[in-house]
């Protein structure tokens, strides 16, 4: 992507720049989620989601197909995932929560991928530091609150004896101009990485039916490849509905990272830290002196404080109005609407917490082993 034209790039590893996401649905070529897709979205769930409704969740690749499959009684499966180079942060919760919503309201089975070995080969870590953080990063999304007899959660080196047959065919039909296209691949990159975009994409063929992946927009290029290579397997394109991208505290510009722990909120953030790094760090859009403020106003649309507020935290249409109007005519200040805040952030982590902590490890081992489709896959090798 050209930074001098568009001032912004995204690709799977990394953010730059204030991102204009209607440039970006068509730099990537996905379709806008427009309101009447947004309403049979809800019609069939029977229940609206909040990440919808605020346009937090913006674009998709065949969501309408997906739908047209459930309408029809073929049904549909979800994959998604999370890398364990570190602790996992909020920005990363998001897309558990959202696939979570969607195996409620919809009943289907969800498959969580750990590429242990993709950190491995990218991350410059040893095995056990990897290992480490995927111990802890699985409790974490156990305590999302998965159905332990419809997920699966596995780890790439555990799991690959099951795969490795159907990943061979996969990686046959992928040849390395693509993934050097595609990610930038090049005589430096190790040979792991060319391997990796098979085990990658293979999830998405673990069942018949079709797949959707909710997931961050930046991950948007891993199932273009998918989309070229599933007919010649017989099999269906993979559907995505993307969420834009948590920005850091410091500001709108790229994502928030694990590698940067002082501009994110970790989900193991205690009361202190969470409100010492919103005060001091959260990027304000408020003006530089009090008198200023109260005449100007709040510019609302890089405030991550607030921002934060709308896409991730206040259900309440009315609440997030009142806030956005008195912060934006200048009756709020920055101070108060960091306090808000960190009081969202410490009770959503404090729930968190405790669930992670009293049941994350019982429910972890039953999504990866004991539960009634991780006994299914564990039964089997993935066939193509």
């Amino acid at each position: 992507m050209d930074m001098e034209k568009d001032d912004f790039e995204v690709t799977p590893w990394d953010v730059e720049g204030n991102v204009d996401y209607r440039k970006l649905i068509e730099k990537f070529g996905t379709e806008r989620l427009t309101e009447n897709l947004k309403e049979r979205i809800h019609e069939n769930a029977g229940s609206k989601n909040f990440y919808i409704n605020r346009d937090f969740v913006f674009s998709h690749r065949d969501m309408d197909k997906v739908l047209d499959d459930y309408e029809e009684g073929d049904g549909f499966f979800l994959y998604t995932g999370v890398g364990p180079s570190g602790p996992m942060h909020i920005g990363h919760i998001i897309s558990f929560k959202m696939t979570k919503w969607f195996q409620e309201n919809f009943d289907v089975n969800v498959y969580i991928q750990f590429p242990d070995d993709e950190k491995y080969w990218t991350r410059g870590k040893k095995y056990d530091d990897v290992e480490r953080f995927a111990q802890d990063n699985l409790k974490d999304v156990a305590a999302v609150g998965f159905d332990p007899d419809k997920t699966f959660i596995f780890k790439n080196t555990e799991y690959i004896g099951n795969m490795y047959k159907a990943a061979t065919k996969v990686a046959k039909n992928i040849n390395n101009s693509v993934v050097s296209a595609v990610f930038g691949f090049g005589s430096s990159t190790n040979i792991g990485l060319n391997w990796y975009p098979a085990l990658q994409i293979l999830p998405t063929f673990f069942e018949e039916g079709r797949c959707l992946i909710p997931a961050g927009i930046d991950q948007d290029p891993y199932w273009r490849i998918q989309r070229d290579i599933a007919p010649k397997l017989d099999r269906k394109k993979a559907a995505q509905i993307h969420n834009k991208l948590v920005p850091a505290l410091t500001g709108p510009d790229g994502k928030m990272s694990s590698s940067e722990p002082r501009n994110a909120i970790m989900l193991n953030d205690g009361p202190n830290e969470v409100r010492e790094k919103v005060m001091k760090r959260a990027y304000s859009g408020g003006q530089v002196t009090k008198e200023e403020h109260r005449k100007k106003g709040a510019d609302l649309s890089v405030d991550v404080a607030y921002q934060w507020l709308r896409n991730l935290f206040i259900d309440n249409e009315n609440k997030i109005k009142e806030i956005g109007k008195k912060y934006g005519q200048g009756d709020m200040l920055t101070g108060e609407v960091k306090q808000i805040l960190v009081e969202e952030l410490n009770k959503f982590l404090g729930e968190h917490q405790k669930k992670k902590e009293n049941k994350g490890k019982k429910i972890k081992d039953k999504m990866m082993y004991k539960g009634e489709l991780a006994k299914k896959m564990w039964d089997k090798n993935i066939e193509l």
